[in-house]
């Protein structure tokens, strides 16, 4: 449980969330880029310091090296929506930054050393006795700046334009670095919590979904052939597609991650699939298959509760379109967060025009 502080905003709070979007939107937005990290918010009430993380869990006793920048660096009593991020010569390095996730204090305070983080702010939501949600995101940046003026490494405040032309080159500039491209928000938005009302521009197209079971490679026991993807529509787990593409060194590690996943208890929300459904799982909602850890060891269920980040093409419906591509585990996230909100389901540019062409 996160630890009490007497602030204006107190823990646990939702962060404020952005919706995927295809191009950049012009208007009266501020843009920033997409940092490629744990998102967190931290509160410091004195020498009272908690970090917690988007789905409110505290990430405090994983980043001691983040607390002490907080208590050296943050004002006396605030609270900041920002990220996390671990950077390496090469840019922003979001494995390294995942390991910082572990059970034991001593690896804790051996990976602070050895890969410390910095925290990255880019929101004001209190300062002092303010509460500033209720402010327009102009007026919380320039608090923000105003607040954090100087501020010393590792903590840092994110660059800001009002310029889509620096927005743009930002999107293109930073993704070597390791960005994930740039958000942009409204002047006039104020901080809504847990609300996707900021708009990101991405260099590719992804989504966090539920891991919901998966399929052995070509029979081999050793081996993993695809994960079973899954996004919740209200409190239904709907199966979205597939990650079946893996080198083959990389098949066999990732047995080792579901291992944690595998002891599936009654109650899965896939459970009583029976008929339907093609080789590879495309096909499978709505009706049921006969897919079952204890009937047909091809594919076995797995506790929905690990999350993946991947790749996709497009959703058509409720379904991806293609099998999706494999970027990363999410230990930050909860299996609940994984929701069709988090894009935008756009329609192709070439069939609108098609469409408008002929009058529909």
């Amino acid at each position: 449980m996160l630890r009490a502080v007497q602030l204006p905003v107190e823990p646990p709070v939702s962060p404020m969330l952005a919706k995927l979007t295809r191009d950049l939107p012009l208007g009266d937005y501020w843009y920033e880029p997409k940092w490629d990290g744990f998102r967190c918010i931290a509160f410091r009430d004195g020498a009272e310091v908690v970090l917690g993380s988007r789905n409110e869990r505290p990430l405090t006793r994983y980043f001691p090296d983040v607390v002490e920048a907080v208590k050296a660096h943050f004002p006396d009593r605030c609270v900041v929506d920002g990220e996390i991020v671990v950077a390496g010569p090469g840019g922003l390095e979001f494995d390294a930054l995942s390991q910082r996730i572990h059970p034991a204090e001593s690896r804790v305070r051996m990976l602070a050393e050895t890969t410390p983080a910095s925290f990255v702010a880019f929101d004001l939501l209190a300062l002092g006795d303010r509460d500033l949600r209720p402010e327009p995101f102009s007026a919380r940046s320039e608090a923000l700046r105003n607040a954090f003026a100087g501020v010393p490494a590792p903590v840092h405040v994110t660059p800001v334009t009002r310029d889509p032309a620096v927005a743009g080159d930002w999107f293109h500039r930073f993704e070597g670095a390791g960005l994930d491209g740039v958000v942009a928000k409204a002047g006039s938005l104020p901080y809504r919590e847990d609300q996707r009302v900021m708009l990101k521009v991405k260099h590719e197209r992804t989504a966090d979904f539920v891991v919901g079971g998966f399929r052995w490679y070509k029979g081999d026991p050793e081996a993993v052939g695809s994960l079973m993807l899954g996004l919740y529509d209200g409190d239904r787990l709907q199966h979205v597609g597939v990650i079946g593409s893996f080198p083959a060194a990389r098949r066999r590690s990732i047995l080792e991650d579901l291992a944690p996943f595998r002891e599936v208890p009654d109650g899965h929300p896939w459970a009583g699939w029976a008929d339907a459904g093609d080789a590879d799982g495309r096909r499978l909602p709505g009706a049921v298959s006969r897919w079952n850890a204890k009937k047909d060891l091809s594919f076995e269920l797995l506790r929905p509760e690990l999350v993946v980040e991947a790749a996709f093409e497009h959703l058509q419906g409720n379904r991806l379109r293609h099998t999706a591509q494999f970027r990363r585990w999410r230990p930050d996230r909860t299996a609940r967060s994984c929701t069709y909100d988090q894009v935008e389901v756009a329609v192709p540019a070439l069939l609108a025009d098609v469409f408008g062409a002929s009058g529909q």
